[in-house]
């Protein structure tokens, strides 16, 4: 359990990683300076460095911790779904909501991903093609006989329609539009 002294630190450091998200997406993360950021969270950018050594740190922070989200949710419905439509219909629903929900971090994650250490970068990577297994492993067992090559571009197939959402619009109108794309596409697969 958190201590009370450990309370406001956390939610400093989470007000820090969202407004980082906004920055980043409205102007790069070239364009966005630690005084920038300071001031959006309402300290001075040297203030920063008590939560975060640098800006690369919070950006390989927000790209890897949304990769370790995405995979961790995405076992978690494998791990309690055991039939194939309705596990499609967990995992569509579920990166669905993360697209609504942090579009910001989608913009992020493809215009900034380069400038991510090495490191953090191959990380990153690891966990999105282990999410990306999740989907595969899921659309064979929804689809017997389709083949892995042709399971993988589904998947991606789908996160690019469903990561459409800081371009398509944040209505519920929209996004039930995505879900339903998504979900009609997935039905139709042949092997």
């Amino acid at each position: 359990m958190a201590t009370p002294a450990a309370t406001p630190a956390a939610s400093r450091r989470e007000q820090i990683l969202g407004v980082a998200a906004q920055l980043f997406a409205r102007h790069g993360f070239h364009g966005v300076s630690i005084a920038d950021l300071g001031a959006a969270v309402g300290v001075s950018g040297p203030a920063l460095y008590r939560h975060f050594p640098g800006k690369e740190a919070l950006l390989a922070e927000l790209l890897v911790g949304i990769s370790e989200h995405l995979l961790n949710g995405g076992r978690e419905r494998a791990a309690r779904t055991s039939d194939p439509q309705e596990l499609l219909a967990a995992l569509v629903e579920f990166h669905a909501d993360f697209a609504q929900r942090e579009p910001e971090l989608i913009v992020v994650q493809d215009r900034d991903l380069a400038n991510l250490p090495g490191p953090d970068r191959r990380k990153v990577r690891q966990l999105q093609r282990t999410y990306v297994e999740v989907w595969v492993d899921a659309l064979r067992r929804a689809h017997p006989g389709l083949a892995v090559d042709a399971a993988r571009t589904a998947a991606h197939g789908t996160f690019g329609l469903l990561n459409s959402t800081p371009h398509a619009g944040r209505t519920p109108e929209a996004a039930a539009l995505l879900r339903r794309m998504a979900m009609a596409a997935l039905r139709d697969l042949h092997s």
